[in-house]
């Protein structure tokens, strides 16, 4: 029973330990609880401490850096507008520059579109011109003829060539066939003349250019060709080179157009030959042009030599003149030197015979009124002669005609 007490004392006290060691742990952990609970309180006050403290220097770092980009932002902007400067300066001087050049272009092509217009205007006139000599030169060989004339009157007048002094228009000349009538007789320095027909028809060349096919221009052609062998045939039957004196054997072919003779020759080149060897030499404005200006340069040549014999008598003529001359400086040249000769001599015979006599009144103690008797001194300058007119030594003079260059 004791056993059972005491295990049951045990037991008792076993438990009431075990409770009051289960009261004081829940003590301990309640008190642990309070502390932790109070921890939290202080770290989450702290942290809210910390928190507002990180947001202000959160909010200062940021404001600084704001401060700074903003700043230096500023100081690049300023550095890349200070660097861009001179970059947006030429830009705008090659704006402007190409405002001008535009302008310029706008006012050219304006210039350029009037002036082609006003070209179409001149090649549309040229072209109703050319029409309308067409027209005319197809009425008849007489408008064709006077045609040439005028143009060939032109060629000589513009190679200096003067009507009616260089050449005349329609001389008649009598022949055994009859009488003859040549466009234009040329005068030749030396007496000499050559003929110019001006008769050339042109219907076939007219025809040429108006031909729309290759055979009509190739059948025009060869009419062409045959108008312009036919009179050079007809030419070299007149034999005008016969009918005047110191003419050369030749005549002169007068086509008023070169395209005509180009055309006649792109499909005959031995017509040129043919016309020689039949004394007939074809020529073109501008061949004409230079063979009249060869003629004038023999005109100016045989002037020249004219003016030449004439200088060479007003030459003679001044060198008699100069001699007449000459004898008279001569014997003015001896009247001088007696002149200074008698004057020599009265000097002398004054200073020996007269004022020596004179002189005795100063001695004597004359009052001559302060005047005194000036002292003649003899000439000794000599009259120069003229050596080179001296009949001894005549001058070496030669007259020559000489080409003026």
């Amino acid at each position: 029973m004791n056993e059972s007490l005491i295990a049951a004392v045990l037991c008792a006290l076993t438990t009431v330990g075990a409770v009051a060691w289960a009261v004081r742990e829940r003590m301990r952990a309640a008190a642990a609880e309070l502390r932790i609970e109070m921890l939290g309180e202080q770290s989450a006050l702290v942290a809210a401490q910390l928190t507002q403290s990180a947001t202000g220097v959160a909010e200062a770092i940021l404001k600084k850096n704001e401060d700074a980009i903003h700043n230096r932002e500023q100081l690049t902007q300023a550095r890349l507008e200070a660097q861009l400067k001179p970059v947006a300066e030429s830009l705008q001087k090659f704006q402007d520059h190409v405002a001008l050049v535009e302008k310029a272009r706008i006012e050219e092509t304006g210039g350029l579109k009037e002036q082609i217009a006003a070209l179409l205007l001149a090649s549309t006139a040229t072209q109703d011109e050319a029409r309308k000599l067409s027209s005319a030169l197809r009425r008849g060989a007489g408008v064709q003829g006077r045609w040439g004339e005028q143009t060939l009157r032109n060629v000589l007048d513009r190679a200096g060539l003067s009507h009616r002094y260089d050449f005349d228009e329609q001389a008649t000349t009598d022949t055994d066939e009859g009488r003859r009538r040549p466009d234009v007789t040329v005068k030749l320095p030396g007496g000499g003349v050559f003929v110019i027909d001006a008769k050339c028809s042109l219907n076939a060349f007219l025809e040429l250019q108006e031909a729309g096919d290759e055979a009509g221009r190739d059948a025009a052609g060869l009419r062409h060709v045959q108008s312009v062998r036919a009179h050079v045939q007809g030419l070299s039957a007149k034999a005008y080179w016969d009918q005047f004196e110191n003419s050369p054997d030749f005549v002169a072919m007068f086509v008023p157009l070169d395209s005509a003779m180009a055309a006649a020759l792109d499909r005959a080149p031995d017509l040129m030959t043919e016309a020689m060897d039949r004394r007939v030499v074809i020529v073109t404005p501008t061949t004409l042009f230079a063979l009249c200006k060869a003629v004038v340069y023999g005109w100016r040549v045989e002037e020249q030599a004219a003016n030449a014999q004439k200088i060479i008598e007003v030459g003679r003529e001044l060198y008699k003149r100069v001699a007449v001359m000459s004898g008279h400086a001569g014997a003015l040249g001896k009247t001088l030197e007696q002149a200074v000769g008698r004057y020599n001599q009265f000097v002398g015979s004054l200073e020996t015979q007269v004022l020596t006599q004179a002189r005795r009144f100063e001695e004597l103690k004359v009052d001559h009124e302060g005047r005194k008797v000036e002292q003649l001194d003899p000439l000794d300058t000599a009259v120069r002669p003229l050596i080179k007119l001296a009949p001894d030594n005549p001058p070496q003079v030669r007259l020559v005609a000489g080409d003026e260059s």
